[in-house]
């Protein structure tokens, strides 16, 4: 287990969870949180043992609150520390999206600015029915970067993205559901997201991850085939997760991936 101040990166299993842990400022995150996040992501990225990762607050009725708005207004004069907040939100935003492996978001409480943003570079978000989501920058006379933006397009619709960033108001679970910011509603987000993990570790993984960077290059603009997908879709035969695949399926079993 790793404890950095604020943040904590777990494993039970093939499953890890990254947990904010600064519940008395209901999870905001400061400049060295934000420095601190990617590596973490990697942390999991990198651990063999690790199929999914999961990301949610340590403390129950929390997720997070967005930055430190207390830090923005003591730095907001110097621009050196403009920059280096801007970079590593924009890292941390980036290692979420472009995890190899899947990421959930178990949303128990509110994810607001900063923290809606954590929650929708990750590939899926399951929330409690108290979760209230909301992306804020017009209440504050900030600008988000165009990369967090185009993750809430992606997600929502142009028109929706819109909305949200407009009025800066904060959506329910039920409503969040029905405009596609959320995934699923559940009493126990984490207890659901660590099924749902358990499932997607329990499948092949080569194929899983395959997928994820299929959507990615999707997402970032890519319409057909290149050499590289091409290639991703030939050389799965050959691989062992095809040949216990096609195993299992004969024998009637289910594989052992």
């Amino acid at each position: 287990m790793t404890r950095p101040g604020g943040l904590r990166l777990e494993r039970v299993g093939a499953v890890a969870t990254l947990l904010i842990d600064r519940p008395r400022q209901h999870n905001a995150m400061n400049q060295a949180m934000w420095e601190r996040f990617p590596q973490l992501v990697q942390q999991a990225m990198a651990d063999d043992a690790v199929r999914v990762l999961i990301l949610t607050s340590a403390a129950p009725g929390l997720f997070c609150a967005g930055a430190d708005i207390h830090e923005f207004a003591l730095h907001s004069g110097e621009e050196s520390w403009r920059i280096a907040n801007q970079a590593a939100i924009r890292v941390t935003q980036y290692a979420l999206a472009h995890a190899e492996k899947p990421v959930i978001a178990a949303i128990d409480g509110d994810a607001i600015g900063g923290g809606c943003g954590l929650a929708i570079a990750c590939d899926l978000r399951i929330a409690s029915p108290a979760a209230r989501l909301g992306i804020t920058p017009a209440k504050l006379g900030i600008v988000y970067s165009l990369f967090d933006t185009k993750l809430l397009v992606d997600l929502v619709g142009p028109a929706r993205a819109k909305r949200i960033l407009f009025t800066a108001a904060l959506h329910d679970a039920q409503e969040a559901l029905a405009i596609g910011l959320i995934d699923q509603i559940a009493p126990a987000p984490l207890e659901t997201a660590t099924e749902l993990a358990r499932v997607m570790a329990g499948n092949a993984q080569h194929s899983i991850r395959s997928s994820k960077a299929i959507i990615r290059r999707i997402l970032d603009g890519q319409a057909d085939d290149d050499a590289v997908t091409l290639a991703m879709f030939r050389d799965a035969f050959t691989l062992p997760d095809f040949s216990e695949g096609v195993t299992a399926f004969r024998e009637k079993r289910r594989p052992d991936f």
